[in-house]
């Protein structure tokens, strides 16, 4: 942003054309020779002649037009925003089990999974987010961040194989719930994502969901998968690949009881357009009222003109007392 501090002294800018007009009217009318040499009276009429005579003149009333404008004070300023609440801390889990490259989600369910987890981050504003995947075990993808395209570029590298199979959705839900232990945030949130029933891991999914409400944690679960079987590609033994139907076994019951038990909310997605809905709904739901303060800092750039006006004035005395210096 750029300003005048003193708006106002630009007005005395239109009074110099007046004064350089004048200054010239008069200088008209007298009969001294601005020349510091005789010869040079022979080039009277010539640009350069012109140049000779009314250069110091005009480099005068530029350095007056400079020093105007630093009286004005010319000021730069940066807007920024104060955010005086803090937001809400979310974890998101993401199950990377061999059975999340069903097809009943478009174009399956891991990658359906990661776009609407990119898209539900990409919507935040002033939280701090975090990503947790888990099969046979569970790792933090991402700590607690306000980095959003880095979690983003997290989700997107979340493959399946990445670790044992396996569905370890106790452990995956106590791996965030360990995230968001230290957080200090009003809000702590986990949304789970997983399309089948807990089978690994040393901790249940109910006594994660205990953790969690022990600390004032809500969780989000949702199932990901339709009703029946799905379309599952498998590996043959001569190292192809081949489809199978899989039947979708979700443990509603405990994903439910997880989510209840701790005030969340359990969801069903049995196709992609139903899942980026519930990631939609979750986002709504959890919103918090952010008071920013915004302000502008500004700068002084008045020394800038100050210091062309000077060295145009200085400019001006030079010449007048060498090279165009009046004779008597």
């Amino acid at each position: 942003m750029f300003r005048f501090e003193d708006p106002a002294v630009l007005a005395l800018l239109p009074v110099l054309p007046a004064l350089f007009l004048l200054r010239f009217w008069r200088g008209g009318r007298s009969a001294s020779i601005r020349y510091s040499r005789v010869s040079q009276a022979r080039m009277a009429g010539s640009l350069e002649a012109v140049l000779v005579r009314y250069g110091p003149s005009a480099l005068r009333f530029l350095a007056l037009a400079a020093f105007i404008v630093a009286l004005a004070r010319p000021q730069t300023g940066i807007s920024a925003e104060n955010v005086l609440t803090e937001g809400i801390d979310i974890v998101l889990v993401l199950d990377v089990s061999s059975s999340m490259l069903a097809e009943d989600l478009e174009p399956n369910r891991i990658e359906a999974a990661k776009t609407v987890a990119a898209d539900f981050v990409a919507g935040r504003r002033n939280d701090r987010l975090g990503l947790v995947a888990f099969a046979g075990q569970a790792f933090t993808q991402a700590p607690l961040t306000f980095d959003y395209s880095a979690v983003q570029q997290l989700v997107a590298a979340v493959e399946v194989g990445m670790i044992e199979d396996g569905t370890a959705v106790g452990m995956g839900l106590a791996t965030a719930v360990k995230r968001l232990e230290a957080s200090r945030a009003d809000s702590k949130v986990v949304v789970l994502l997983t399309d089948g029933r807990s089978n690994r891991g040393e901790i249940g999914p109910v006594t994660a969901a205990q953790m969690a409400q022990a600390l004032g944690v809500r969780v989000y679960t949702i199932g990901a998968g339709s009703q029946g079987t799905a379309r599952v590609p498998v590996r043959d033994p001569m190292g192809g690949t081949r489809y199978a139907n899989m039947r979708v076994d979700i443990d509603e019951p405990t994903l439910r009881e997880v989510a209840e038990s701790t005030g969340g909310r359990y969801f069903r997605a049995t196709d992609t357009e139903s899942l980026a809905a519930i990631y939609e709904e979750i986002d709504q739901l959890e919103r918090t009222e952010i008071e920013i303060e915004n302000y502008t800092q500004f700068g002084e750039e008045f020394p800038l003109p100050l210091g062309l006006g000077f060295l145009l004035l200085m400019t001006e005395v030079v010449l007048a007392q060498t090279l165009l210096r009046k004779l008597p």
